[in-house]
């Protein structure tokens, strides 16, 4: 209820029981006893709703509005009159001592609500540092696995690289024997590739545990989706999944290692193909945003990452391929880091999933970052 609708009602309530006093004959007087109860309503409810300053005002207004009641209408019986001007005592009275309890209670009402907005901000404060000190924690818990990796990559690099490439040299050396169709010339060339993949994988370790010198420079990043296109072509047509790059708005240059964010674009798309059925597609596109930033989105139409992996998805090691390393999607986000960047998969179930690589752009006038 407005303030304008009460005021009303208590200036009809008002009016209405003077014009009761005044219209009903005197020698009723259990009525008028009634009537000037009756404005004990008015006076309690201005108390309750405006106060002290509304109790004692409804009681002044009441007064003066009953005064001429008992003057002119009433004249000439003394001990009735003295009856009813205390009355009037008693509505003052009322109002100020009503008014002053209410008012109380109402400042006592938006002390507690201070109290508990007070303890809501605290809440979401603490609630915030909490958020913050986990995600503190999952970094020095991924930094430590970092660590670990940089031992392991050292030990690796000097344990496996070499020996691979002894294998991998006789096997070509050996190769030259026989001629394809030979049961053996199978074999030496199975035998290549594992070599090779597995030198992948340590490569891997290579990239994702040290940190690699990158060579800045003005990139545009229309050209170097469209390398990637090119690269990863064959596989989509293979995999019959429809690959689609969209046609970039308006011209973005990023300073940017182009190797580098090759090797990270190429890792999202692949992953892209091969968690897109037969059928699918896989779409990119490019927006501008206002703040100077380029936004670069991978949509695929699988199945969709549920909650927990999508946890854990940058982890290195973690996969849910069987013949996966784990290290892509997190070597990948570790490039776009170190381009200033961000890299956000956002997916839901049987909706298929999407990756955002947000990058600052350069000022196509000066060269410097919008």
């Amino acid at each position: 209820m407005t303030t304008i609708t009460r005021i009303l009602a208590l200036s009809g309530c008002i009016i209405g029981i003077s014009l009761l006093h005044y219209l009903t004959p005197l020698h009723l007087h259990y009525l008028h006893d009634i009537f000037q109860r009756l404005y004990y309503l008015p006076i309690i409810l201005a108390a309750f709703w405006f106060g002290l300053r509304g109790g004692l005002c409804c009681s002044l207004i009441v007064s003066i509005v009953y005064a001429p009641h008992i003057l002119f209408q009433w004249g000439g019986h003394l001990t009735m009159e003295m009856e009813k001007y205390m009355e009037i005592l008693i509505y003052n009275t009322v109002g100020g001592v009503t008014g002053l309890l209410s008012q109380r209670e109402q400042e006592r009402s938006v002390q507690l609500q201070k109290t508990a907005t007070g303890l809501k901000e605290s809440y979401q404060k603490l609630q915030h540092q909490s958020e913050q000190i986990i995600v503190i924690e999952e970094q020095l818990r991924r930094t430590e696995k970092l660590s670990t990796l940089g031992e392991m990559a050292a030990v690796l690099a000097h344990e496996i690289r070499n020996p691979l490439g002894s294998i991998r040299g006789t096997a070509e050396i050996l190769k030259d024997d026989y001629q394809p169709g030979d049961p053996k010339y199978e074999f030496i060339e199975i035998q290549i590739k594992e070599t090779e993949r597995l030198n992948r994988v340590v490569q891997d370790f290579l990239h994702m545990a040290r940190p690699q010198q990158a060579e800045m420079q003005p990139c545009p990043v229309q050209k170097e989706l469209d390398t990637i296109v090119t690269l990863v072509s064959n596989e989509a047509k293979d995999r019959q999944v429809n690959l689609v790059l969209q046609p970039q708005p308006l011209p973005a240059i990023i300073n940017a290692d182009g190797e580098k964010l090759r090797q990270a674009f190429l890792n999202i798309v692949i992953n892209a193909l091969q968690a897109t059925p037969k059928g699918g597609s896989v779409t990119i596109s490019t927006t501008i945003s206002e703040n100077g930033f380029c936004e670069i989105s991978f949509h695929d139409t699988g199945a969709g990452i549920d909650a927990d992996t999508l946890g854990k998805i940058f982890e290195p090691f973690f996969t849910t391929k069987p013949e996966g390393t784990g290290l892509g999607l997190a070597i990948s986000k570790k490039i776009i880091e170190s381009h200033n960047g961000t890299l956000v998969i956002e997916s839901e179930h049987a909706c298929g999933a999407t990756v955002t690589v947000r990058l600052p752009i350069l000022d196509p006038i000066n060269g410097e970052k919008g």
